[in-house]
């Protein structure tokens, strides 16, 4: 064996014997680099005849070529090897299903909302929204609750640190019964000009959804609560129009005729008569138990006044109900709190 077959040779040892990159490029020095062997025998050809110099370069140039193909084997090798074990160490089973994004869903309380709104919209009822923090007039004494009214120690209020035009604090609101005031004074405010003249003006027909706030917490109560007031008003509105919209509101919420409504005597500032609402169903784990939904009432006359009509000539009902406690009655929902946790495991089950 020649003394560059014995070269190449070794290097082909060097190169398998190495174990990673780093140990490969170290090797390739020995043989490729500056002073490596394969440089050496190059720099020697100087030494020799002409005649000589060159059959020995070929020759030397040869080994070089096979010693350099070696040296890009072995690193195709090494490379392999290593992207081998990052795939063992990464390895993915494709046997399991995909993680796909879920689809969301509306929460309960606003499925219920939704609900509310149609029904009553197929009745004519506009649908109001406005502030959640209202003043004191608002939330108070145009509902003929005014200061110092015994009526006002029903609602534990928040108060915020601003004020109104009079200096009074600024509150949540306990109830979104200021809407109807809202509602009706603008509504009066467009009919300004038939009134005047004595003219007869469209009725007002309005239900107002959104939050209310309390200090009050337990499994049948929340600080942040959902409530839905209703109003019609109009020259010859009547508690019969009460119970039949309100009746008829019920079966079609709970999409059932099989249950009973009643309207048992009450108080509200706001409503005079008053009455609470009740229902009973006549089947299902509630059947014969009887459950408070919503408070109702004819406009008590100094109401129908602080909206800017004459309650001599226009007259009308209200009612007040709670969403949330709807939602419970509709879904077999035990404790107020599950709608605020955020839970998963409850949210999905309305998807």
């Amino acid at each position: 064996m020649s003394e560059l077959e014995q070269l190449v040779d070794a290097a082909r040892s060097d190169f398998a014997a190495a174990a990673s990159p780093a140990a490969l490029e170290d090797a390739k020095a020995r043989y490729l680099g500056k002073a490596g062997r394969v440089t050496e025998q190059l720099k020697a050809l100087g030494q020799l005849p002409p005649e000589e110099k060159k059959a020995r370069g070929a020759q030397i140039n040869q080994a070089k070529q096979q010693i350099e193909g070696l040296l890009g084997e072995r690193r195709e090798a090494l490379a392999a090897a290593e992207l081998e074990r990052q795939l063992q160490a990464e390895a993915l089973d494709v046997t399991l299903p995909g993680r796909q994004r879920g689809m969301g869903g509306l929460h309960p309380v606003s499925r219920t909302i939704e609900r509310i709104e149609a029904i009553f919209g197929s009745m004519g009822f506009d649908v109001a929204d406005g502030p959640e923090i209202e003043t004191d007039w608002f939330n108070f004494t145009a509902l003929n609750s005014p200061e110092n009214h015994p009526a006002r120690s029903m609602q534990d209020t928040f108060y915020v640190d601003l004020k109104d035009a009079e200096g009074r604090p600024l509150n949540l609101r306990t109830h979104t019964s200021p809407m109807q005031v809202r509602y009706a004074k603008a509504h009066v405010a467009r009919h300004a000009e038939a009134l005047a003249r004595g003219e007869p003006i469209p009725e007002i027909r309005v239900i107002a959804p959104g939050r209310t706030y309390r200090v009050d917490s337990d499994a049948t109560h929340s600080p942040m609560f959902h409530q839905c007031e209703g109003l019609w008003i109009g020259e010859n509105v009547s508690f019969k129009d009460l119970k039949a919209v309100f009746s008829d509101f019920l079966r079609r919420f709970f999409e059932t005729d099989d249950l009973t409504v009643r309207f048992r005597p009450s108080f509200f500032p706001f409503t005079e008569p008053s009455a609470e609402v009740d229902l009973a169903f006549g089947d299902g784990p509630l059947k014969g138990s009887w459950l408070e939904v919503a408070g109702s009432g004819q406009v008590h006359p100094n109401v129908v006044r602080n909206f800017g009509l004459d309650p001599e000539r226009y007259i009308g009902f209200a009612f007040g109900m709670g969403p949330d406690r709807l939602t419970m009655l509709r879904y077999g929902i035990t404790d107020l709190r599950l709608f605020f946790e955020n839970d998963l495991r409850f949210l999905s089950q309305f998807k």
